[in-house]
């Protein structure tokens, strides 16, 4: 294999840099593409499994058949990261992204159209994880802003299935980036709760419990499923229900939960602190109890400090 970056796409390993899609593809077109994206810890990915079977039931709701079953793309997955990783510098962390549309539209394609039956683009990629973005959230705290662009309701596109049809958070993000370049959409659906971000679930701490937005709001997100079992393990009480921007302002604490970098504290929303105003004990225990688990100091890592195994 070549001494750069490799893909999967369409069936082969082929280097980055010549891995593309044509323009006539739906993902282009329509923005019909499911994904999901996985991380490394320590070189090893984490919840691959878990990661895989949400990416099937996206794929199944958008009635799109993956060409591969789970197995094979855990095969996949393995084998870019022990190339991919060995191209890196040491302490680097990988993100392991799977996508797939419907594939090309031939009425798109014009002379390059063919016949025969339309076939699936699947693509399966890394690339390093950046974690000096996330860095001022463990220095000051992130801001959420709640921009006027909703949740599109469930009854358009269940949130449960992860995809690229995101015009919405895009649209989001440059009303909330006037407020704050660095601030972090938190859309609000029809009726005014909580729902979650472009990229990560939204949690709340209030007397002690985390709270998450009903589940029918949301993406069921692998790190919130991580979440709720290490609370179960430190004793803290889970909840799952409606709340509005009045419950995140009066909360002791809020965090941002996503696969990049597990937890990170929201500090502020709409510009009004929350709770001390700083990262609080309840996201500290979390945080601890997720680098215990995974075997390596997470907040050293995202703080850029070395590696411990």
């Amino acid at each position: 294999m070549s001494e750069e970056p490799q893909v999967y796409l369409r069936g082969e390993f082929v280097p980055a840099s010549g891995a593309h899609i044509a323009i006539f593809d739906a993902a282009v077109v329509l923005g019909a593409t499911v994904t999901d994206l996985i991380r490394t810890f320590d070189g090893k990915p984490f919840r691959l499994e878990d990661h895989l079977a949400r990416f099937g039931r996206s794929c199944k709701y958008a009635r799109i058949d993956p060409p591969i079953d789970q197995s094979e793309m855990a095969t996949v997955c393995q084998r870019l990261i022990d190339h991919n990783l060995a191209l890196e510098p040491p302490g680097t962390e990988l993100a392991v992204v799977l996508f797939m549309s419907p594939g090309e539209l031939s009425v798109y394609a014009g002379a390059a159209g063919g016949g025969g039956d339309q076939q699936p683009t699947f693509c399966i990629h890394t690339f390093p994880l950046p974690f000096h973005l996330w860095r001022h959230y463990y220095e000051d705290g992130g801001h959420v802003v709640t921009p006027s662009v909703r949740q599109i309701p469930s009854v358009c596109i269940d949130p449960k299935i992860k995809c690229r049809s995101r015009m919405h958070w895009w649209l989001a993000d440059q009303e909330s980036h006037q407020v704050d370049p660095l601030a972090v959409s938190l859309c609000l659906d029809l009726n005014g709760n909580v729902t979650e971000t472009g990229g990560s679930n939204f949690l709340i701490v209030n007397e002690g419990a985390i709270i998450s937005p009903a589940a029918h709001h949301i993406l069921p997100g692998i790190s919130i499923q991580t979440v709720r079992e290490l609370c179960a393990d430190l004793e803290i009480e889970y909840l799952e229900h409606d709340f509005q921007v009045y419950d995140v302002i009066n909360a002791d604490e809020a965090m941002l939960a996503s696969t990049p970098y597990c937890l990170a504290p929201i500090t502020r929303i709409n510009g009004v602190p929350i709770g001390s105003g700083q990262p609080g004990p309840v996201f500290a225990r979390l945080m601890q109890a997720w680098s215990e688990r995974v075997g390596l100091d997470i907040m050293a890592q995202l703080q850029g400090a070395e590696l411990t195994s």
